[in-house]
């Protein structure tokens, strides 16, 4: 894995700025599909804004961008803890994406059989039963970091943090409020990015972003490694103590 780069904004707004114009000039500068993994969260939802905006909405080739996302709450999609719902409220409704190219996670069934569900649907969009590092699963990962150090529904201590064989697993007990079970990629599945690009912004962040960006393997963050670039794009305020 390549050294980690870290951008650093002024603050959440222009950081959500300067990734949405990164994620249009990946898309545009490929040909066939390009598959995004979104994140939930505050900066995430203004990212996801500006992109369903103009000038962005007109540039990003929606025929052929596929959505993913790397975790989510087992609650209904309606409801205000849903991240789908987030990111269909910002951006989803708002842009020209075929309906089969957004792959939510399924959340009527139990926490483990939509995991194992998402987990066939992950399989049938790559076509194979195995990651090859070669031909990495996303084009993006968008991940977030919580004050914490946990990103996507990997928490310290849980479970989760040690699936190697599954590329999707359930999170029963989670470590954060809302403390409903969830459904969270594992490393495997979020390493196989051409990029990973953590979203982090706010000084309640600071002291994990440094630990983390020091190597803690005690926090799920700094175990992300994925098969290409590791972005940390970050505002001043989350760097305060790094």
């Amino acid at each position: 894995m390549a050294e980690p780069r870290i951008d650093i904004s002024a603050d959440p707004d222009a950081l959500a700025g300067k990734v949405a114009q990164w994620i249009v000039d990946r898309a545009r500068a490929g040909q066939g599909r390009f598959a995004l993994a979104l994140s939930g969260g505050s900066t995430p939802r203004r990212l996801y804004q500006l992109l369903a905006a103009e000038p962005l909405r007109e540039r990003m080739p929606w025929p052929r961008v596929h959505l993913f996302w790397s975790d989510e709450r087992c609650v209904p999609r309606d409801s205000a803890d849903s991240n789908y719902r987030m990111a269909h409220e910002a951006m989803i409704a708002h842009v020209p994406i075929p309906p089969e190219n957004v792959h939510a996670i399924p959340v009527a069934a139990s926490p483990a059989a939509a995991a194992q569900d998402y987990e066939r649907a992950l399989k049938a969009y790559y076509g194979s039963e195995a990651l090859d590092p070669a031909r990495p699963l996303f084009d993006i990962n968008l991940l977030g970091m919580g004050p914490d150090g946990h990103t996507a529904s990997l928490f310290p201590g849980k479970p989760a943090l040690d699936a190697r064989d599954r590329w999707a697993v359930e999170v029963p007990e989670p470590g954060l409020n809302p403390f409903v079970p969830r459904v969270t990629l594992s490393y495997p599945a979020l390493d196989s990015a051409r990029a990973v690009a953590f979203l982090v912004a706010g000084a309640d962040k600071a002291a994990s972003l440094r630990r983390v960006l020091d190597g803690e393997q005690a926090l799920p963050a700094a175990r992300v490694a994925p098969v290409g670039e590791l972005i940390w794009f970050v505002d001043r305020a989350a760097m305060s103590a790094v």
